[in-house]
């Protein structure tokens, strides 16, 4: 005779040939496990984190891009008075002809990029006039020795200065106008 165990009254007992028939047809209750995926909590607590971090980076960004407007206003203002002085030097040199009235400025900006015929050869002191990265347009604010500093409308006679006809103001506080 064969011992045995007692079972409880009303479990089902163990029987390994009936378990295997009900693995084959799908019947077999398997024990609860976890689920692979993302709660709704898991999901709401990712998307403030993002979003939070991308409020964050958003002024980031836009002081970054501010600036480097602002660099390519400098480096533009200064291509353009550069070019403005080696006009003024080649005519005080009499490489070419001027008006009178001018003082060995250009006439407008247009001339620069034009050039002016020297001996045979065509002087250029730039390549293109630069666009206004504040603006936008090729259009300059330009200022000749006969205007007043602080005066926006430009006399005509010559170009002496330029500036940006943006009314903005920079990341240090100052108009672009005078810089």
């Amino acid at each position: 005779m064969r011992a045995t165990l007692p079972t409880l009254v009303g479990a089902p007992r163990w029987e390994p040939q009936k378990k295997a028939k009900q693995a084959h047809t799908g019947l077999l209750a398997f024990p609860k496990t976890r689920r692979r995926g993302f709660t709704v909590i898991e999901l709401i607590v990712a998307m403030t984190i993002l979003m939070i971090l991308t409020a964050a980076a958003v002024p980031i960004v836009r002081v970054t891009i501010q600036r480097n407007k602002e660099r390519e206003l400098r480096r533009d203002l200064w291509e353009m008075r550069d070019a403005i002085d080696r006009y003024k030097d080649a005519a005080d040199r009499g490489a070419f002809q001027i008006k009178l009235d001018s003082q060995g400025y250009p006439p407008d900006l247009e001339t620069l990029v034009k050039g002016e015929d020297s001996n045979g050869k065509k002087l250029r002191f730039l390549r293109r006039i630069p666009v206004d990265p504040m603006t936008g347009t090729t259009e300059w604010g330009l200022r000749s020795m006969q205007d007043d500093p602080e005066s926006d409308s430009w006399g005509g006679q010559s170009v002496f200065d330029v500036y940006t006809k943006s009314e903005g103001t920079g990341l240090d506080g100052s108009k672009y106008k005078t810089w």
